[in-house]
């Protein structure tokens, strides 16, 4: 058993529980604009309406029309591994460049319960250690918690040093590095982009020291600017990429539909990969048995109605948060511009920015703003392993509208005046 040092990172239960905590304060203060969730617009939802999800089921079912038992497998428990694992590895090698093939494809119910998978069939041993960027997902976190996997936060302003640095530290105290987590384009909570030529560093230095990377895609179609980067799964050849996707974002969360797509061989080998397959598999006939078949047919037969691409059905939401991009661009702009002391990046897609602020914001301060100016933010803390992010927020633009967005930026403006005439006073 390695003894752990303050390297190794368990996240507090505090930050575990972002989510309830964001849940309540949300519930709490139900006319404050969040500018926290980081949901998909519910704007668009009425494109699957009742009607519209019956359809889908027809189109699925029409395309089995002559196999009884694939109709039946709907009403049924169904393949653990997934009924849509050919469709879904059509989509994705068509929008997103995966090299996705069927029988390596499990189909899970949400993007979340495949990283869980996959990170406790991959980490299983007591010595094993997932690296996380620093700021990263809570999920991610939560993930490995509930999987008792010992994580090690990286910090992400060099990071093939910092990876260098985790292996060679983690080995001396006896672990190894298992696995890394990173969501390459427009990630939560920064909304950060890894470019192609740091991706395929990371590539070498994953194959060379056998870390198995787990892609999250969540983001990757969401693009406003530029030109796509190949996922991390298009540019392995080494066998070390499971990618993970998720429906959730480009169609609805309520379809609970997520997958993982493993490499054709492990590190080269078959054997391994076969192996860690029938674990993650295994795990899954465990925890849910199989994802709904019904949840699988509705996308099923939405793919099948678009082709097996989905670049047309988003056009819509990339307009929508391109355009909540701009206005809460305009209206930093407006209201920091010329403080000097307050800064932001400029995310080109995804759903989030980092805002920087020359304070701590921490989750009374969360409170006090849902109170006091009725607008609820995140604080890039809760995404933390330690103090580096405490003076930063995450704002999510993607579940508001530019009106919205316009009146919560302006007030959370006014808080922050608040907090610098405090700090000058003292």
């Amino acid at each position: 058993m390695i003894h752990l040092s303050w390297r190794y990172v368990m996240i507090s239960l505090a930050q575990s529980d972002v989510m309830n905590f964001l849940n309540e304060i949300a519930s709490d203060f139900p006319r404050a604009i969040s500018l926290a969730a980081g949901r998909p617009t519910e704007r668009l939802f009425d494109r699957l309406s009742p009607a519209r999800i019956a359809e889908a089921l027809g189109e699925y079912q029409l395309r089995f029309a002559k196999q009884s038992s694939r109709i039946d497998e709907l009403l049924q428990y169904g393949r653990t591994a997934g009924v849509v694992s050919d469709l879904i590895a059509a989509q994705l090698r068509t929008d997103q460049m995966v090299p996705a093939r069927p029988e390596n494809l499990l189909v899970a119910t949400g993007c979340q319960e495949a990283l869980i998978l996959c990170l406790a069939s991959l980490c299983s041993g007591p010595n094993d250690v997932l690296l996380l960027p620093n700021p990263t997902y809570t999920g991610a976190v939560g993930a490995a918690q509930a999987s008792q996997v010992r994580t090690w936060a990286l910090e992400t302003g060099d990071l093939a040093n910092a990876i260098e640095t985790a292996v060679s530290q983690i080995g001396k105290a006896g672990g190894t590095a298992r696995a890394l987590y990173l969501i390459p384009d427009f990630d939560n909570p920064t909304g950060n982009v890894i470019e192609e030529a740091k991706r395929r560093e990371v590539l070498e230095l994953c194959a060379r020291h056998h870390i198995v990377i787990l892609e999250d895609s969540a983001y990757s179609l969401f693009r406003f600017d530029g030109d796509d980067i190949p996922p991390l799964a298009a540019l392995d050849d080494a066998g070390c990429v499971i990618h993970l996707t998720t429906y959730s974002k480009t169609l609805c969360p309520g379809v609970r539909l997520g997958a993982a797509t493993l490499p054709e061989t492990l590190f080269g080998s078959r054997e391994e990969q076969q192996a860690l397959w029938k674990a993650v598999v295994q795990r899954k006939s465990y925890v849910t048995v199989n994802t709904s078949p019904v949840c699988q047919a509705i996308v099923g037969g939405l793919l099948l109605d678009q082709q097996c691409s989905l670049r047309h059905w988003i056009e819509p939401a990339l307009s929508v948060y391109r355009a909540n991009r701009d206005a809460m661009l305009q209206m930093l702009e407006l209201t920091f511009g010329a403080s000097g002391e307050v800064g932001w990046n400029e995310p080109a897609g995804g759903f989030f920015l980092k805002l920087d602020l020359p304070f701590e914001f921490d989750a009374d301060n969360v409170v006090e703003c849902a109170t006091d100016y009725g607008v609820i933010v995140m604080p890039m803390a809760f995404f933390s392993s330690d103090r580096s992010q405490n003076r930063s927020v995450r704002l999510s633009f993607s579940a508001v509208t530019p009106d919205q967005i316009d009146t919560a930026v302006d007030v959370f403006g006014r808080y922050v005046t608040k907090r610098m005439s405090r700090r000058a006073v003292a």
